[in-house]
C-alpha cells in the first residue's frame, strides 16, 4: 500500500509540474520574462537569432543587475557575419559587443532559429519571439515551471555543456 502511496503522490507531482505553463503574446512577453529574471539567482541562457541594440536597450539594466549579483548568463545567437545586410550585421555586432563588455558569455550558433530562454534551470520560455530583437510582428511564447522539461530542453538542444 505505501509504495502505491508514494506512485500516485509521484504522478500527481509530474502531472501538476507538466501542465504548469502561460502563454504570453509580443505586448505582454517582456513585462512577465523581466519579472521572472529579477527573481534570478545562478543561471540565465537566452537563445535568439538576432540581437539589435534597441531591444538590447530595454533589458540591459536588468542584466547588469543579473551580473553584478553573478549570475551565469549565456547567450546563444547567430555570428552577425550570417547577415547580409549590412546595417544589420553592425547593429549585432555593437549589440554583442555591449553583452560581451558586461562579462555575459555569448555563443554563435550558425542558423540558429531556436527562442528559447532558461532561468534557473526551473523556467523555460519557448516559442516564436526573437527575444533580443523582437519589434513589429505578432509572436508567441510559452512559460513553462518545470525543471524536468527545462532539463529535457537543456540536453535536447545541447545546452548542458554550458549549463
Amino acid at each position: 500500500m505505501l509504495v502505491v502511496s508514494r506512485l500516485l503522490a509521484q504522478t500527481r507531482e509530474i502531472y501538476q509540474e507538466l501542465h504548469v505553463s502561460d502563454l504570453f503574446n509580443e505586448s505582454s512577453f517582456y513585462d512577465a520574462f523581466v519579472k521572472d529574471l529579477k527573481h534570478c539567482k545562478a543561471d540565465l541562457v537566452i537563445e535568439s537569432p538576432f540581437i539589435t541594440n534597441k531591444r538590447l536597450a530595454t533589458l540591459l539594466p536588468t542584466l547588469e543587475k543579473l551580473n553584478a549579483k553573478k549570475v551565469n548568463i549565456i547567450v546563444n545567437t547567430r555570428d552577425p557575419i550570417e547577415t547580409d545586410d549590412e546595417y544589420r550585421r553592425s547593429e549585432a555586432y555593437r549589440a554583442v559587443s555591449r553583452l560581451q563588455h558586461l562579462g555575459i558569455r555569448v555563443l554563435y550558433t550558425k542558423g540558429l532559429h531556436r527562442k528559447v530562454a532558461i532561468i534557473d534551470q526551473s523556467i523555460l520560455y519557448e516559442g516564436s519571439l526573437n527575444i533580443l530583437s523582437q519589434n513589429n510582428s505578432t509572436e508567441i511564447m510559452r512559460r513553462i515551471s518545470s525543471k524536468r522539461l527545462v532539463q529535457q530542453m537543456v540536453m535536447f538542444i545541447g545546452l548542458n555543456k554550458f549549463v
